[in-house]
């Protein structure tokens, strides 16, 4: 099973500023929750390698979801593709310009390897999407 989930915000800064923050895939790292840690696996940036925890049955160790951007349009898109033993996760994040600012459209979707990983994520992935919308106003708050 797939769990595709597509939300969007608002928020009060300029596209530019918003994909200083979304582009960088260690920020959409520490956005998760069930990233306990995270690796950025060449001088780019580009590739990062998340340790991720799932609170479900027949996952008991970290899972390793290796990560790379594999689309960047500055300052308006970034497509990256996930890929562990567990799941696979694709994320699109759009940057669209507003007249107060920039909305955030994102995509989702993640594809389970084991009974439970759609179940998790389908009850979670909002909640996900929070965090990293909390995140990025936390850091437009820290640098303006």
């Amino acid at each position: 099973m797939t769990v595709r989930v597509d939300r969007s915000f608002d928020v009060a800064a300029s596209p530019e500023r918003v994909w200083e923050f979304i582009a960088d895939p260690a920020n959409r790292a520490r956005a998760i929750s069930v990233v306990q840690e995270y690796t950025v696996d060449d001088s780019d940036g580009r590739r990062v390698t998340w340790h991720v925890e799932l609170p479900i049955p027949l996952v008991r160790k970290t899972v390793t979801v290796s990560t790379k951007d594999v689309t960047r349009r500055p300052p308006e898109y970034v497509k990256f593709v996930g890929k562990s033993k567990v799941l696979d996760v694709t994320g699109e994040h759009d940057i669209v310009e507003t007249a107060d600012g920039a909305c955030l459209e994102n995509h989702f979707v993640v594809d389970g390897k084991l009974p439970g990983v759609e179940k998790f994520f389908k009850r979670n992935l909002d909640a996900e999407l929070r965090n990293l919308q909390r995140a990025l106003e936390r850091d437009l708050q820290t640098t303006q």
